[in-house]
């Protein structure tokens, strides 16, 4: 049996393989979204990430740059909360003047920046983590969906399906290409998933090791050594649940929500995205701040280039065909 890697997804995006890398906040730069793109894979550069416009502006020319002419993308993630959006417009803007025609959808309501995208000739893929958000995201008008499961490292919301659970309840009820993703870090899966009858797979935690992404060596030299077991969810209390590395940063919030904590002002500095960066980002120490980390974690061994990393997925895709169509009866 052919590995059957050319989908509606990758004849969409006009990309080799049906993998989307996740977008990793204060990771996802150019350097890492240029590797996915050169790997035949789709990135997505997180304007959240960066401290200016211009800055984001020189990330995309860098990445246009780094690429070699593969198509990349950018993350786009609404909040509910309308004063968190303010910035969003003027980097949909930046991003089209730049040439990406890209775009990573969500969070909350993406009805009208869907048509803004669709107005200005850009694909859009909607990530959601419920069947029933991403129905209501393609009667929007999204061109792909992104079912997001449990295992999810970041925000996987409130969600209680595990991704592949999720991914066979889903088969035949959307029209657009159905991406899935969730605890997805081996190449079996990948086959699994294009099985069912999926168009591709969302993956971050497994390339977190990849020689591309900027961190402290000691952080990832940590990542190699956990297993499936070494996240946690927080923050359910807040109808905001958070997959991360189980860490002291975690299992103080967890001592915060057993106490009664029911805002976000209760857990101070503890939640800011800034104290992963200037903490363990920048200096190594995996016990500082909230980690987004899911348990395809396990699957990481070494630290390597994303193109072997990739590499290693498709064979590990193509052995899986071949073993399920050696078993099959032969007439």
């Amino acid at each position: 049996m052919a590995a059957p890697f050319r989908t509606r997804l990758t004849e969409l995006l006009g990309i080799e393989y049906p993998i989307l890398g996740g977008g990793l906040m204060w990771l996802s730069d150019a350097r890492y979204v240029a590797a996915l793109a050169r790997a035949g894979c789709m990135g997505f550069i997180t304007p959240r990430s960066f401290a200016s416009d211009d800055a984001f502006a020189e990330a995309l020319d860098l990445c246009a740059d780094l690429s070699a002419g593969r198509p990349f993308g950018v993350n786009l993630t609404l909040s509910s909360r309308p004063e968190a959006n303010r910035s969003v417009q003027r980097w949909v803007e930046i991003a089209l003047a730049h040439g990406v025609r890209h775009f990573e959808t969500a969070g909350y309501r993406p009805d009208g920046l869907i048509g803004t995208l669709h107005a200005a000739g850009a694909t859009v893929i909607h990530k959601a983590s419920s069947i029933r958000h991403g129905l209501a995201a393609e009667r929007a008008g999204a061109d792909a969906i992104a079912l997001i499961g449990m295992e999810e490292g970041g925000h996987p919301g409130m969600n209680e399906l595990p991704a592949m659970l999720m991914g066979a309840l889903a088969v035949g009820r959307f029209r657009v290409p159905l991406v899935l993703g969730g605890g997805i870090g081996h190449g079996r899966q990948i086959a699994a998933a294009l099985v069912q009858g999926l168009d591709g797979v969302l993956m971050g935690s497994r390339f977190l090791v990849c020689e591309e992404i900027s961190v402290h060596p000691d952080y990832k030299a940590h990542l190699l050594t956990c297993d499936e077991h070494a996240t946690v969810r927080v923050l359910q209390s807040l109808g905001n649940t958070w997959r991360v590395l189980s860490n002291d940063t975690a299992r103080q919030i967890e001592a915060l929500e057993r106490s009664g904590a029911l805002d976000h002002a209760a857990f101070g500095d503890l939640i800011k995205g800034t104290t992963v960066r200037d903490g363990c980002y920048a200096t190594g120490d995996w016990n500082r701040g909230m980690l987004s980390l899911g348990p395809a974690i396990a699957f990481a061994h070494r630290i390597e280039p994303l193109s072997v990393i990739v590499s290693g997925l498709i064979h590990e895709a193509q052995h899986a065909f071949q073993t399920f169509d050696s078993r099959m009866p032969k007439r």
